[in-house]
């Protein structure tokens, strides 16, 4: 089985333990991580989140294993002025 295999298979549930494994620096069992589990988990996360999530966030990883970066003009071209919530000073 490839990597990329390997990580499509990652159930959402396994994804959120190796986030939160990262986000703590341990396992759910309270173990701490070592140097190498911690930098196999960040590509884990990391590939998962390229590959599966293809997330729309400014800073991403893409398929590619390379960083995504999207301008400024590009992310106000994807936020319609319906999806911006306005709120005037007597709503709050």
């Amino acid at each position: 089985m490839d990597f990329k295999a390997i990580v499509s298979s990652l159930s959402p549930d396994a994804y959120q333990s190796l986030l939160d494994a990262i986000a703590t620096g341990r396992w759910a069992d309270g173990v701490a991580l070592t140097e190498a589990q911690k930098d196999q988990t960040h590509q884990l996360v990391m590939a998962y989140q390229a590959y599966v999530l293809k997330s729309d966030e400014p800073y991403t990883i893409g398929p590619d294993g390379q960083m995504v970066v999207k301008s400024k003009a590009q992310m106000k071209k994807e936020l319609s002025p319906d999806s911006i919530a306005r709120f005037t000073h007597d709503d709050i």
